[in-house]
């Protein structure tokens, strides 16, 4: 009789797992679509990595998520303009330091996902550096998520001395910026979670995305540009402040291993080019 309960038991277990499984299969899923939005070739990496690397040049990837999820769009960066489409030789700026190049426009992909900007319902920006924001005028109807020691600084002369680039959002109405507190679920759901790692900027931040699929990843904003800087904990000289710059790695390096996730660097040329770019996606 004990033997026979244990099987039933047994069984019904079997079942109720199952219908879960059935239940998250049917629900809709989360999407993670990676555009490319420009290149750029750093003349001395040592900038990045200081002290070491001097006179190398290196490029970078700049890359742009979409997350598509059931309670609206989030466009998590934009990436150099699109207008740096129409130079073919690409664009140097800062007496040469940099040499920036587009060769797929950001409208021009999420057109060929069958959105335009006016889809587009929230805008989550990692800082507000011109390489991650050039776009940002094209979604006025958006809701823009930064946190608010970035926002404070988002339109001032002291903003400028960060590099900021004001005339890359200065046409998203005022109403639509959201300066956040810290941490952030979007959706209230724990799918798409903003996380603060201020350092390289004030307000700087970086995004979790739980995939039921792919698993748990965290896109890294500018916390590191490439992975020889993670391994060896190395901050760029431009950063904003080094302590904090530690200080929030330390916080997200742990957070990976709460939460199991991994981190995509978003700048990292290697990492870039092993990803599925759109119209595949992540799921």
């Amino acid at each position: 009789m004990r033997k026979l309960i244990k099987v039933t038991v047994t069984l019904i277990s079997v079942l109720l797992l199952s219908n879960c499984s059935s239940a998250v299969k049917e629900s809709p899923a989360l999407k993670l679509y990676v555009f490319d939005c420009g290149e750029i070739t750093v003349k001395d990496i040592s900038l990045f990595s200081p002290g070491v690397d001097i006179g190398k040049s290196k490029t970078l990837a700049n890359a742009c998520y979409l997350i598509m999820h059931p309670k609206g769009n989030l466009l998590w960066e934009t990436g150099l303009s699109d207008r740096l489409v129409t130079m073919k030789k690409g664009k140097k700026i800062a007496d040469g330091m940099f040499h920036l190049q587009v060769n797929h426009t950001l409208s021009s992909q999420l057109n060929n996902l069958g959105l335009q900007a006016k889809d587009i319902d929230y805008v989550a920006l990692s800082h507000l550096h011109f390489d991650h924001t050039g776009n940002t005028n094209l979604f006025v109807n958006a809701k823009v998520l930064i946190q608010q020691q970035e926002l404070d600084l988002a339109f001032t002369k002291e903003g400028e001395k960060l590099y900021f680039d004001a005339s890359t959002y200065n046409e998203i109405d005022k109403s639509n910026f959201i300066g956040l507190d810290g941490k952030k679920d979007i959706f209230n759901d724990g799918s798409v979670v903003i996380y603060p790692a201020g350092g390289h900027t004030p307000g700087h931040q970086t995004l979790l995305v739980n995939l039921a699929g792919t698993g748990s990843v965290m896109l890294s904003g500018d916390l590191f540009h490439f992975t020889k800087n993670r391994l060896h904990k190395r901050i760029p000289a431009l950063n904003f402040n080094k302590a904090d710059s530690l200080s929030s790695i330390d916080n997200i390096e742990q957070t990976l291993i709460d939460v199991d996730a991994k981190l995509w660097i978003q700048h990292d040329l290697e990492t870039f080019k092993s990803m599925k770019l759109s119209p595949e996606y992540y799921q």
